[in-house]
């Protein structure tokens, strides 16, 4: 068996890259010879040492205009099938990530991994709010929890817009399943401030979502790739906003979302991501 101290770093940047390219636990053992176990045990320590690193440096960003969305997935079972599932474990179910972008520097400043209800809401908008230096313009989609998590957590230092998309008639069962009823249009509702209403829109957030869902293994449709443990769905999304904030350099930027922010002066690559890793490991330890 391959130990994960044994594991030289330019390996585990290897694993860690592969990771974050949608290739399974199972296919990157075969590849690089690393025991399942071994890189099980990287995803855990890279996730904590990334959502730990991102939590405390993300702070005092100097945003102007956010957008927030969901994202839907589910652990070890969909809702409706946990309760006759063998051997669900807890959080078994379906999960949501709730996600912010900057609309001009693309950064992640926050998610949050939970249930899609009024309380998770208030967690999340709570913890954008505390990583910003100033007031901002946000967008959301229509989802009813954002109006009193958003009051709360800001007050009345924002502008804040709901967008509320409507959809035709339901398409027949077959399309149903696999693609959404078509956008026949949308309403713009001002809720705190005076918003700049040529900047209203969720398109970023809504990209970034196809990003994670085509990007993170774990968020694939219709496959066997879905997280079995919610503490490895969590691992999974650390790493991955790790590395698009501060290793992928964004095509239409030319920078990496991080450099964009000025929250990093230089460009990361995952050996810099695995030293953060060994850093957060050696601390642990202590």
């Amino acid at each position: 068996m391959t130990f994960m101290n044994k594991l030289p770093s330019a390996k585990r940047a290897q694993i860690l890259q592969m990771m974050v390219e949608g290739v399974s636990i199972r296919a990157i053992s075969r590849m690089t010879g690393a025991s399942k176990n071994t890189i099980v045990k990287l995803l855990a320590d890279a996730g904590n040492a990334c959502a730990d690193y991102q939590d405390k440096n993300l702070r005092g960003l100097t945003c102007k205009r956010l957008q927030v969305d969901e994202i839907w997935s589910f652990v070890y079972a969909k809702a409706k099938n946990v309760s006759t599932a063998k051997a669900a474990p807890e959080g078994a179910g379906d999960v949501w990530t709730w996600t912010a972008i900057c609309a001009d520097t693309k950064l992640i400043p926050s998610f949050h991994v939970s249930s899609r209800d009024a309380v998770d809401a208030n967690v999340f908008m709570r913890d954008v709010a505390e990583r910003l230096a100033h007031r901002i313009q946000l967008t959301s989609d229509g989802h009813k929890s954002y109006l009193d998590a958003v009051e709360r957590a800001f007050g009345d230092d924002i502008d804040y817009v709901m967008l509320v998309k409507h959809y035709g008639a339901a398409k027949g069962e077959d399309q149903r399943r696999y693609s959404p009823a078509e956008c026949i249009g949308t309403t713009k509702g001002v809720v705190t401030g005076r918003p700049d209403m040529k900047h209203v829109s969720t398109s970023y957030a809504e990209r970034q979502n196809l990003s994670m869902r085509m990007g993170i293994r774990r968020f694939t449709r219709l496959t066997n790739a879905f997280s079995k443990k919610v503490e490895n769905h969590c691992h999974a999304l650390a790493i991955y906003f790790m590395h698009y904030n501060y290793v992928r350099i964004h095509q239409t930027l030319r920078v990496t979302p991080a450099m964009a922010a000025g929250v990093s002066k230089t460009l990361w690559t995952m050996e810099d991501v695995v030293a953060t890793v060994e850093a957060w490991e050696a601390r642990a330890a202590e």
